[in-house]
Order: C-alpha cells, then sequence, then structure tokens
C-alpha cells in the first residue's frame, strides 16, 4: 500500500487567504479545464505518494494557513521549451491551525504526521486574522 505524504510551498507576494484564492482565479494560475494549478521547476519523485491524498499546504507570510488536495501532477512546457511540473489541485482552500514555518526555497515534503490540523467545519467561513497575529499566536502556542 503506498504512503500519503503532502507538499508544503510559500505562496510568494500573497498577503492573505483571501489574496491567494484570488490569484488562482486567474485565468493565468488555471488548468485548461479551470482547475487551480501551481507550476514548479521539479517534478516530485513521490509522485504515488502525493497522488494518494496529498495535499499543498501554502505558507502565507510566515505561517501555514490552508491547504489544497493535489488532484494530479501535469507535465507543463513554457515558452523556454523546459518541461516542468504543474501541481494541479482541487479548487477551493481548506484553512488549518496557524503554524509558524520558517523561509525555504521551492516546495518541501510534508510528513502526514507533521501537517496542521484543518480547522473545524464551523471555523472555515470565518474571517482569517492578520498574517502577524496568526504568526504571533502560533509561536505562542495558541491556535
Amino acid at each position: 500500500m503506498t504512503a500519503t505524504v503532502h507538499l508544503l510551498k510559500l505562496s510568494v507576494g500573497t498577503e492573505d487567504i483571501p489574496d491567494l484564492a484570488d490569484w488562482q482565479a486567474t485565468r493565468r494560475a488555471q488548468t485548461e479545464d479551470g482547475l487551480p494549478r501551481h507550476v514548479t521547476r521539479m517534478w516530485p519523485k513521490r509522485e504515488a505518494e502525493i497522488l494518494n491524498g496529498g495535499s499543498i499546504y501554502w505558507v502565507i507570510k510566515g505561517v501555514i494557513l490552508c491547504r489544497q488536495p493535489v488532484l494530479r501532477l501535469d507535465e507543463y512546457l513554457g515558452a523556454d521549451g523546459i518541461r516542468r511540473c504543474a501541481i494541479v489541485c482541487k479548487p477551493g482552500l481548506i484553512r488549518v491551525e496557524a503554524t509558524p514555518k520558517r523561509a525555504f526555497q521551492g516546495w518541501r515534503y510534508l510528513p502526514v504526521a507533521d501537517a496542521p490540523r484543518d480547522l473545524p467545519a464551523g471555523r472555515q467561513n470565518e474571517d482569517p486574522l492578520p498574517p502577524e497575529l496568526s504568526q504571533a499566536l502560533a509561536a505562542i502556542g495558541v491556535r
């Protein structure tokens, strides 16, 4: 049986969760079938584990704030002819417990045991806290 692993990715230039949602609603950030995607230079070696229920966890301003289930990995050829990986996700962002995360480049694997828990269903539609406040609260253990 194949294990599951998640991806961890910085959402560079994103101010908050609604900002990420707005970006994903643009045609540039979507596949031909209208699904949100993130294009990355490297193809994950652990593809089978990601496609076995994995999500991409988004780090916004130093805090993991939300995730999206990964549906598939598509080949993407840039205008420069270089093969890249498009991580195609289920539409919609699932909020998770705010968890601080230091900056890093590219993406990282995130073991299931280390992934932040989803916020309860009753809290999914709450207005998110400003990233700085989420980071400060997470740093002292308040989620």
